[in-house]
């Protein structure tokens, strides 16, 4: 009786698991660099996103910019209404946390108040803010990004290689 066997070897089926891992070897490394810049890009827009919620609270609410991420979330106000200003409804739930968690970054807001002396400053609910700082973080250098980014009431954002960003960073091109 001569049976003729069916199936792969031990060898061939070696030989195709080498070759998967060469594979991966190669594109493993791309993905993860493609998926560092995809997070520092939506750091970015994040970053644009929150520059632009604070000219609009300095534009509804008139005094000043926000206290912090916190006053530019919020519910929707009822239909007609205005949003108070700690709750401005200008950015979503996520990022109106400080400080925020978001595609692999922290960010965290420091709101400047104004002259010591100012009523408002001091305790009050739409605190005078003359200026504002935002810090984009990743999570892990090397691991969720490589750049941190910083950005004030200019509206510049700025960018650092390995180390959180400050002011003195070079401005993005």
């Amino acid at each position: 009786m001569n049976r003729k066997q069916k199936g792969f070897s031990l060898i061939e089926l070696l030989i195709v698991v080498a070759i998967i891992l060469i594979i991966a070897a190669i594109a493993i490394p791309n993905l993860l660099r493609a998926r560092m810049a995809a997070n520092e890009s939506a750091a970015v827009g994040s970053l644009r996103t929150i520059n632009t919620a604070n000219a609009t609270f300095l534009s509804v609410y008139g005094h000043s910019f926000s206290p912090n991420l916190a006053a530019l979330g919020g519910a929707a106000p009822a239909a007609g209404a205005v949003a108070p200003c700690t709750a401005a409804n200008l950015l979503d739930n996520v990022m109106a946390q400080d400080p925020a968690t978001k595609t692999g970054y922290t960010f965290t807001y420091v709101g400047g108040l104004a002259d010591p002396g100012d009523t408002a400053a001091n305790g009050g609910p739409c605190a005078s803010v003359v200026s504002f700082t935002i810090t984009a973080t990743p999570v892990s250098f090397g691991g969720t990004g490589n750049r941190g980014f910083f950005t004030d009431q200019t509206g510049v954002i700025r960018a650092a290689a390995g180390v959180p960003a400050t002011v003195a960073s070079p401005p993005l091109q």
